[in-house]
């Protein structure tokens, strides 16, 4: 498709956006409802593979059923001049893993706001009983004003369909980024997607995969047998809260993890609300202390003369201890004479 056509009469091919695994993605116009898309087509090669066929079928089904402000939506699918193709509206701008290779490794500041996003749409995914099974910066568009949608259901399983015990020989995804369980052949689950959210996180605030190796095998092995390096050590700006977050991860056992992405996003927004408050304490200025007004001594005030005390109501104290002494006195007095009137009377009695 190296020169422009039409395809069902409606698109118009315009220019290349990138290459993906089994499919090439153009962008193209909508010559009915006059606007730009991005066109999704099978290769060639894929073409006559009846498995890459259904599953190019399943993505537009999956992908369509979803609405959601942090998910590619998907307008149409199509067959035409032997080729299938999934219509997805337009994202301005470019993957985030083409972000990582120019920019290196991003602030925590930059980082938080757009894993919050992927975890928002993969977390809408989960709930409408889809696990993504490809997460990975690659399938992660961020537009000009840092808006992350996820796209790329190509390998998405819906979980009604996943038996537990399940083994494939075959493993999907990609092994940069792909959990443990999936490294083994086993069943996926929405806690695979929150692994891969996990190295994408990593490799975001680090910039690079917490693993690498040269062959397929290779990485799946580490995936299911050693632990990521603590990404504090590649990135001193990760705090130990954070990096408590990506290690749990980034747990070999999906019990171990979060088990949705939604989970996994409502953490990061807990972290990101920590980290802004504590960042507006350190730049608050010190509180003003007042400095308290001089005092004014008081004047001495001229010595008042202290009131006498009221007499107390006391029978003994108002005696008049003068009166009782002159009656007793008198009755004394009185007392001494009745020994000589009973002499007296005693003489005049005896002389009869």
């Amino acid at each position: 498709m190296s020169t422009p056509v039409t395809l069902n009469n409606r698109y118009q091919i315009i220019e290349p956006l990138g290459t993906g695994g089994m499919a090439q993605v153009y962008r193209a116009r909508d010559l009915m409802l006059e606007r730009f898309v991005a066109i999704k087509v099978l290769r060639a090669d894929y073409s006559s593979d009846p498995d890459f066929q259904i599953r190019f079928r399943q993505e537009a089904k999956a992908a369509a059923n979803l609405s959601h402000p942090n998910i590619v939506t998907v307008h149409d699918f199509g067959f035409d001049q032997g080729q299938l193709f999934i219509v997805m509206e337009h994202v301005p701008g470019t993957n985030l893993k083409t972000m990582i290779e120019n920019l290196g490794k991003f602030s925590l500041e930059d980082a938080s706001p757009l894993m919050v996003q992927a975890c928002a749409g993969l977390g809408y995914a989960h709930r409408a009983g889809l696990v993504h099974c490809d997460v990975k910066p690659h399938n992660m568009l961020v537009t000009p004003d840092r808006r992350l949608k996820v796209t790329d259901f190509g390998i998405a399983r819906a979980i009604a369909s996943i038996h537990p015990e399940e083994q494939h020989d075959v493993v999907w995804g990609s092994p940069l980024y792909f959990a443990p369980e999936q490294a083994a052949g086993q069943a996926p689950s929405p806690a695979s997607d929150v692994y891969s959210l996990g190295v994408v996180m990593y490799e975001l605030l680090t910039g690079r995969p917490p693993f690498v190796a040269k062959t397929a095998e290779t990485l799946s092995r580490l995936h299911r047998e050693m632990l990521p390096q603590p990404p504090s050590q590649l990135n001193p700006a990760i705090t130990p809260e954070l990096e408590q977050i990506i290690m749990k991860v980034l747990a070999k056992e999906p019990a171990a993890r979060y088990r949705t992405a939604d989970q996994l996003g409502r953490v990061l927004m807990t972290f990101g609300q920590a980290q802004k408050s504590a960042a507006v304490r350190l730049t608050q200025p010190p509180p003003v202390t007042e400095t308290p007004a001089p005092t004014v001594a008081a004047r001495p005030q001229a010595s008042r003369p202290r009131p006498r005390p009221e007499p107390v109501d006391d029978p003994l104290t108002n005696l008049d201890w003068i009166s009782v002494g002159l009656g007793l006195m008198a009755l004394a007095a009185v007392g001494g004479l009745f020994p000589w009137w009973f002499y007296v009377i005693g003489t005049l009695f005896s002389s009869r």
